[in-house]
């Protein structure tokens, strides 16, 4: 890993490419969690990884480069909420209607439907509650780093798992239905 990082800092565009496809999976799985739409989560997706090469001179080889390219990408997806704050509403989840097909109650639903369920949320939701569940941020980091109080990172979490909590709920009751 530090023979590919040390070429990349170099500029070798074949050991960036291979950087890349290494890394591009994770880093996908990352920008998804923070986009509402895959075509969000790409553009997230590439300007973190010209981060990644306009400043992999700075990683620390001492530590993770795993986890340098996974600030890397969170701060990218933060630095493209609040881009993007100005054009976001609020929106209450439990007011749309699903778009896709869940799967059946005996089923477990799948990463990716949960996923889906969590871009469904208003951005602001969907920011608190990855950085606080899934990345493990606490209140207080959370609140400086996207310029909030404290209070509000705690309700946009509860307003989170509330609006998650009704749409499966509501999956529920449907495929109860289905059957009764």
């Amino acid at each position: 890993m530090l023979n590919l990082v040390q070429a990349c800092i170099g500029e070798d565009r074949e050991s960036q490419r291979k950087l890349y496809k290494l890394f591009y999976g994770y880093a996908m799985s990352i920008c998804l969690r923070y986009s509402q739409t895959r075509e969000e989560a790409t553009e997230v997706l590439n300007d973190g990884f010209l981060k990644i090469f306009t400043k992999v001179s700075k990683y620390n080889p001492e530590k993770s480069f795993k986890g340098w390219v996974r600030r890397i990408m969170i701060n990218t997806a933060l630095d493209n909420y609040r881009h993007n704050l100005k054009h976001y509403y609020a929106q209450d989840v439990t007011e749309l209607e699903p778009d896709t097909l869940y799967p059946s109650a005996e089923d477990q639903l799948s990463y990716e439907d949960l996923m889906r369920m969590v871009q469904e949320l208003s951005p602001a939701y969907r920011t608190v509650f990855n950085l606080y569940v899934i990345d493990g941020y606490t209140h207080e980091e959370i609140a400086t780093l996207l310029s909030i109080s404290v209070g509000t990172s705690k309700s946009n979490l509860s307003k989170a798992r509330a609006n998650l909590q009704a749409r499966l709920k509501k999956i529920l009751k449907d495929e109860y239905r289905k059957y009764a």
